[in-house]
């Protein structure tokens, strides 16, 4: 029996998709983070870790499309790890073509698969290769629209469960304006809810504010989505469940995430904590953008 005190980690992605950012995270948070190592070790140091005698009871590791040049994949790894009881977390890193091309170029540097073609068919040979492993994925972590400090706070929120056997909901307000986040496993859009941007006393604050959350969530409307909303996503947590899937995004848009969106989010999230049973974070992506 594994002696580790949370699963292992695994870390990957698109490169230039914020892969060094979370290793960051993780090794603040005490995890022991090995940085590309070849498939068939990760086993062998996952097993050192668990031993009685280990330092280390809580590590992780950043794989990059790099280790393709090693004998081995990460699918058999996961296989492997799982078969002895340590079956890890799986967190993806990504961001769109253009986020990233921006990222290389600005510190010049080359994809390690662009083989002297252009930065655009390095992504694209990426995407092709890590396609599965994004498919496999616990959580995906869209870093087009984040600054670094909310990337700590959303891959903070999404692993702040990973040793407990509960379900993590992570409820993230946004605004259709700046693009929908391409990590939710669900998108809702309250933009259908009476806007209090067009409440002059209301427009400078936001829906963590008081008179702004009560003036969205007072109108009939909002009660009944909410209520709605509720009884539609218990349904959909057995079946989450059934397939495995403990990390759930769910996002909610209005038009530039400051009001409706933020308000409803925080509702949604006050409701699951007193239904119990479920880890929950609220995170605001849009909260000071315009």
């Amino acid at each position: 029996m594994t002696q580790l005190a949370s699963p292992p980690v695994l870390i990957t992605g698109m490169s230039g998709g914020g892969l060094s950012s979370a290793a960051k995270v993780l090794e603040d948070k005490g995890y022991y983070v090995a940085q590309n190592l070849p498939p068939q070790l990760i086993v062998e140091l996952c097993e050192l870790c668990a031993r009685s005698d280990s330092p280390v009871d809580k590590v992780a590791f950043v794989a990059d499309v790099r280790t393709r040049m090693f004998p081995g994949s990460l699918a058999d790894t996961l296989d492997q790890l799982t078969q002895r009881g340590m079956a890890p977390i799986v967190l993806f890193m990504d961001a769109r073509d253009d986020v990233l091309i921006r990222r290389f170029d600005s510190v010049r540097r080359t994809h390690p698969l662009q083989e002297g073609d252009t930065l655009k068919h390095g992504l694209q040979r990426e995407r092709e290769a890590v396609a599965s492993l994004r498919a496999k994925a616990d959580v995906i972590v869209d870093s087009t629209n984040l600054s670094v400090h909310d990337l700590r706070r959303a891959i903070e929120a999404s692993l702040g469960s990973q040793a407990a056997a509960v379900p993590h909901v992570t409820i993230e307000s946004f605004g259709f304006k700046h693009g929908s986040p391409r990590d939710a496993d669900l998108v809702v859009d309250v933009r259908f809810l009476p806007n209090p941007y067009w409440i002059p006393e209301l427009r400078a604050f936001r829906g963590t504010d008081k008179a702004v959350a009560d003036y969205v969530l007072e109108q009939p409307p909002a009660q009944e989505f909410v209520r709605r909303f509720l009884d539609m996503f218990e349904s959909m947590l057995a079946g989450y469940r059934h397939e495995g899937k403990d990390f759930i995004t769910v996002g909610v848009g209005c038009t530039g995430g400051h009001h409706r969106s933020v308000a409803v989010a925080e509702e949604l999230g006050r409701r699951l904590r007193e239904r119990g049973g479920l880890d929950i974070s609220v995170l605001h992506r849009d909260f000071d953008r315009f």
